[in-house]
């Protein structure tokens, strides 16, 4: 049974290698690795972490490229790649512009596709955009939905989906995670804030262009000029849409550390060793609780209801004020702090891949 595996971003290679290293366990699998190279250096970063390579690489990357360049050379790229590799299951995973592509050539070639991550929504088909309308289409599209939560499955049923078509299996960015942590991790600059409270900061999301991301660094800057002892960690995004602002509102503050896109090993280290975390990611909204960090969400809504349920995640948007002011109460309100920080993770124990994969061999 060959089982192809299609990842473009950083997401989705921490979420689906995992996935990739538990096909390989068994012999009646044979996986093939197809990388988009959407987000190129983030996307090489995670597959070193796993020790993985692609079988495919349509290296379909470009300076300043839009949706409709990554989705239509996606997408023809692909048909080369199907037409060398004859698959009986197309794997893709989340929300991303090459998991759409993925499943829609999985679609023409009449191949069984397979959604990790499936069921997640807010239900507004511009937040986040695209990610909320490319996992619809990916729903439609798909043979087997893999569900994190139950939450995810009702959604799913809701719209339609066969419930016989459904597992929830958990999260596999919880497998990533275990698999990545280390407990002697060295690094120069924690250990040099290791008597300081140190917020972990990613904010990226294209909704968060222009005035959104503008407000979110006024209000680090703001909380880094009263207190000096407070450290913010922000690896920025490539895209000039966020580094442009954000390196003109936060350059040259001596507790603001400014990073490069830091590799998934370091990443999920130096969120292990915060106190606190602001992102607008989805994945980050996942790994956090499991690691017992509070997490406040730059967006208006999420797809991850579960986390903000069980108490562990706060979605605070991207007004400076109200973002100041949420963050201030956590660190000065050791009670509500301790209180996120034990929340419940809901997204699983660490075996998705392994449910993933068993359900792939009982439908073979």
């Amino acid at each position: 049974m060959i089982v192809m595996v299609i990842m473009g971003t950083r997401p989705e290679a921490v979420k689906l290698a995992p996935v990739f290293l538990e096909l390989k366990k068994h012999d009646r699998i044979t996986p093939v690795l197809v990388a988009s190279a959407q987000h190129r250096d983030m996307l090489d970063q995670v597959l070193s972490v796993f020790h993985l390579a692609p079988d495919f690489d349509l290296d379909v990357m470009i300076d300043d490229q839009t949706l409709y360049h990554v989705t239509a050379e996606a997408v023809r790229r692909l048909e080369a790649v199907f037409q060398a590799v004859t698959p009986d299951m197309v794997l893709v995973q989340g929300d991303t512009t090459t998991s759409l592509a993925g499943a829609l050539a999985g679609f023409y070639e009449k191949t069984r596709i397979g959604h990790v991550e499936a069921g997640l929504r807010t239900g507004d088909k511009y937040a986040p955009f695209p990610e909320e309308i490319n996992r619809r289409l990916v729903s439609v599209l798909a043979d087997d939905h893999f569900a994190p939560t139950e939450t995810n499955r009702q959604n799913l049923i809701r719209e339609g989906v066969k419930p016989d078509t459904i597992i929830v299996t958990g999260n596999p960015v919880i497998d990533a995670l275990l698999y990545t942590m280390e407990e002697d991790f060295a690094s120069e600059l924690l250990d040099s804030l290791a008597h300081c409270r140190v917020i972990m900061v990613t904010a990226h999301r294209r909704e968060n262009f222009g005035e959104p991301i503008r407000s979110i660094c006024e209000a680090i800057r703001e909380m880094a000029a009263k207190d000096r002892d407070l450290h913010f960690l922000y690896p920025v995004h490539p895209n000039r849409y966020i580094r442009e602002p954000v390196y003109h509102i936060l350059g040259g503050m001596q507790n603001v550390h400014l990073l490069p896109p830091l590799d998934y090993r370091s990443f999920v280290n130096f969120l292990g060793r915060s106190y606190l975390v602001l992102t607008d990611s989805g994945g980050i909204q996942e790994e956090a609780p499991s690691l017992n960090k509070p997490v406040l969400v730059l967006r208006n809504q999420t797809e991850r209801p579960e986390a903000v349920t069980a108490g562990a995640v706060k979605v605070i948007g991207t007004d400076r004020e109200r973002i100041v002011t949420e963050t201030l109460h956590l660190l000065n309100n050791p009670d509500v702090y301790g209180q996120m920080a034990g929340a419940p993770n809901p997204y699983g124990d660490g075996r998705a891949s392994e449910r993933i994969v068993r359900h792939i061999l009982r439908r073979e």
